[in-house]
């Protein structure tokens, strides 16, 4: 099937490209973690080398020492990814920016212009989706998993145990903190450590909707306890006290495994969160899915935009991929780019291709950004095992469970994914 590729470098250049070549590495040249029975994004990489991969066939070929995890020569890499694209005989690239939506008669289009997508198609889409578009610093709150909160300490509980739609009046996690704990919550969150701007990034403003923890705490020591940790409504179920100030957490995703922790944007330093946020009650041990951050990035609300195999619901024609669905890393836009490239050959060809399952590290994905994820709080997620439905493990307790859930989770993963892959007649082609 013959494709068009649009590339708008080097007529026009991005703030952090530096080169025409495609797949350039921007930032970071680690894919991650290689380890596919315990790490989630190495199972992604497992199931993208089954499925032909082209961007892990080059990564592969271009891989230089990193330990457990997978990263390679950048220039190298994007060489071969570039050669590759343009030896093919059924694909031609076009340099030049596509200013606003595709023309009318471009009926098969996948848009993937990552999280610096130009502005006049950025405008053209939040026009078209009703959605904004959000070209600002958006404040990613971090994600905790279920299974590593402490509910000795956390109850569930809504304020003044008030029921919202489709919930129960138990809606939220409280961790309670007391005046000492929450005294020393706010010295560690101002005397932590901060990530700097990029200098293409300084002159964008922050959303006033989502500013960062630390910035509130700035502006005075009881903020937080009027802001999104106060504790009204709400009755520690030891004490039957109202607590000196409360962290909430809010189900992520309808699995029920992961929980947003509410209000906590935050542009800490990764180290840092990870310690300072382990000192709220309840929270000791726990492990983290995303954590916060702060950066110009420019997404779709994929849920409420994309149907299942990522065409916009607006308009069909069009397919999304890539970081613009709201996945997180390289090798999860890479990922959504080769599901979305198969469901738009099999459509111009007239074939029908299943999707992936749900166990799988591609159907996990895929199925957080078209309705698995929370809408009302959807934010750039990268892949993780509690965007994977649950697996029962039998006698298996303590510090293992965890340990044998994920290998058990990954060889269930593999065995689908392979499954999948041999009913939809993928070809596979060398680089």
């Amino acid at each position: 099937m013959p494709v068009t590729l649009h590339e708008m470098r080097p007529v026009r250049m991005t703030d952090a490209h530096v080169t025409d070549s495609l797949a350039e590495l921007v930032c970071s040249n680690s894919f991650r973690s290689d380890d596919w029975e315990m790490n989630a994004v190495g199972l992604l990489h497992a199931e993208m080398r089954k499925a032909g991969s082209l961007i892990f066939q080059a990564a592969d070929a271009h891989q230089v020492p990193a330990g457990g995890a997978l990263a390679v020569d950048r220039h190298g890499f994007s060489d071969a990814v570039t050669r590759a694209i343009i030896a093919h005989p059924l694909i031609s690239v076009a340099r030049g920016e596509i200013a606003g939506l595709p023309p009318e008669e471009w009926d098969n289009v996948i848009i993937a212009t990552g999280p610096l997508t130009s502005p006049a198609l950025a405008d053209a889409i939040r026009a078209l989706s009703g959605e904004d578009s959000l070209a600002f610093f958006d404040a990613i709150a971090p994600i905790v998993h279920r299974e590593s909160i402490n509910f000795d300490v956390v109850w569930a509980q809504s304020r003044y145990d008030k029921a919202g739609p489709g919930g129960d009046g138990a809606d939220y996690l409280n961790c309670p903190m007391d005046r000492a704990q929450y005294d020393a919550f706010i010295a560690a969150l101002l005397a932590g450590e901060k990530t700097s701007f990029k200098d293409w990034e300084k002159n964008t403003p922050y959303f006033d909707g989502c500013l960062p923890i630390e910035v509130m705490a700035e502006r005075g020591h009881d903020t937080l306890r009027f802001g999104p940790m106060k504790p009204v409504g709400l009755m520690d179920r030891r004490t039957n006290q109202r607590p000196h100030a409360v962290v909430q957490l809010r189900q992520d995703n309808a699995l029920g495994t992961l929980f947003n922790m509410v209000g906590f944007q935050t542009k800490l330093k990764h180290g840092e969160q990870t310690r300072i946020f382990r000192m709220i009650p309840g929270l000791e041990d726990a492990q983290f899915a995303r954590l916060g951050g702060l950066h110009r990035n420019t997404f779709i609300n994929s849920p409420r935009v994309l149907d299942g195999s990522l065409r916009m619901k607006a308009a069909p024609r069009l397919r999304f991929a890539g970081q613009i669905t709201g996945v997180e890393g390289y090798v999860e836009s890479a990922a959504i780019g080769l599901l979305a490239g198969r469901f738009a050959a099999a459509e111009r060809l007239g074939h029908t291709l299943s999707l992936p399952p749900a166990t799988t590290a591609l159907g996990a994905l895929l199925n957080h950004i078209t309705g698995g994820g929370d809408a009302k709080t959807f934010q750039p997620m990268n892949v993780n095992f509690g965007l994977f439905p649950d697996i029962t493990l039998e006698k298996v307790k303590g510090k293992e469970r965890t340990k044998e859930k994920r290998k058990a989770i990954a060889h269930r993963a593999m065995h689908d994914v392979q499954a999948w892959i041999s009913g939809s007649n993928f070809k596979v082609a060398a680089l």
